[in-house]
């Protein structure tokens, strides 16, 4: 059986993999990224995670400002069909009617729940408990193409962003081997989507500012899972009538009652952390992270500040 020729769209570190599969399975005729951007200290033009990998691997590639800007050049492609992961551009009809199976996009939720950019770091910010991996058919809508197939993945009460895109690239791994195995034997599976579409928006750095007296102990949580690979979630403190800032790295929220004000530290224990009163519960500060020093368990924090129960710990800005 002849492989298929494809052309691979993809542009972060997390598209890597699928590239490397996508070159073992198909025949890659040329690989479209992003744009080289200014990244680093020194922001010296760097090309992104995909080009890099491609050009190891022998591969020609496109890297346009303007995706239209290529049309003609990939145009002239002879291929079956585009294998996306990651792209961050949206594809004109033009370019959805090029190949003649269509452009299949791997996405990290089961759609049409978490249509969007940030469909792993939502999941965790939503508290779901069940996401997965969806292959499907790109059109003119956002995530909104019909479905080739999907495959589920529980969420552990201990996961966070970075281990959650690991399991799920594992997964999706699956899925694109198997999409591709099916479209190699002609199965063209086109499934509705059904069900109340959700959204996935790109995450703010609003998102990351974290108020005990707005959010309930699960809701900081919840952030401080989504928001470990993405701006850091941090939230105010005064010390020695010094407001800053302090990250949050590892936490647990338990349902205390307490007749506190938000902000107010409950506990402070050895392995535990500092327990601190929120809007709804309370929340273990496991580890944090003090602006301009490393990480470090929050009982560390709590001995190098001398901080004491009923101490609000917190400040609003």
């Amino acid at each position: 059986m002849a492989k298929l020729k494809t052309i691979f769209f993809g542009t972060p570190d997390i598209a890597v993999p699928f590239l490397e599969l996508t070159h073992q399975l198909t025949e890659v005729q040329l690989v479209v990224t992003q744009a080289d951007k200014p990244r680093g200290r020194g922001l010296e033009i760097t090309p992104c995670p995909v080009k890099k990998r491609a050009q190891e691997l022998g591969l020609p590639v496109l890297s346009p400002e303007k995706l239209k800007d290529s049309f003609e050049q990939i145009a002239a492609v002879p291929f079956d069909t585009g294998i996306v992961v990651a792209y961050g551009k949206i594809f004109r009809p033009n370019f959805i009617a090029l190949p003649k199976l269509g452009l299949i996009n791997v996405h990290f939720s089961l759609l049409p729940q978490l249509r969007g950019a940030a469909p792993v770091q939502q999941a965790l910010l939503q508290g779901l408990t069940k996401t997965g991996v969806s292959t499907f058919w790109i059109n003119e809508g956002m995530d909104d193409g019909p479905l080739f197939l999907q495959k589920e993945l529980s969420i552990e009460p201990q996961d966070n962003a970075v281990t959650l895109f690991s399991k799920l690239t594992t997964l999706g791994l699956d899925a694109l081997q198997e999409t591709v195995s099916l479209l190699e034997q002609g199965n063209l599976i086109q499934i509705p989507q059904t069900g109340t579409p959700t959204t996935a928006p790109m995450l703010q750095k609003e998102d990351a500012l974290l108020r005990p007296s707005l959010l309930s102990a699960t809701e900081i949580h919840n952030r401080v899972r989504g928001l470990a690979c993405g701006p850091k979630p941090k939230i105010p403190f005064t010390h020695n009538g010094k407001t800053d800032w302090l990250q949050l790295i590892q936490t647990q929220p338990v349902p205390v009652h307490e007749n506190q004000t938000p902000g107010t530290v409950l506990r402070i224990e050895k392995k535990s952390g500092i327990l601190v009163q929120c809007k709804e519960g309370a929340i273990w500060l496991k580890e944090v992270q003090p602006a301009g020093k490393k990480p470090m368990p929050a009982e560390s924090f709590a001995n190098g500040r001398n901080l004491h129960i009923g101490q609000k710990l917190f400040t609003e800005l």
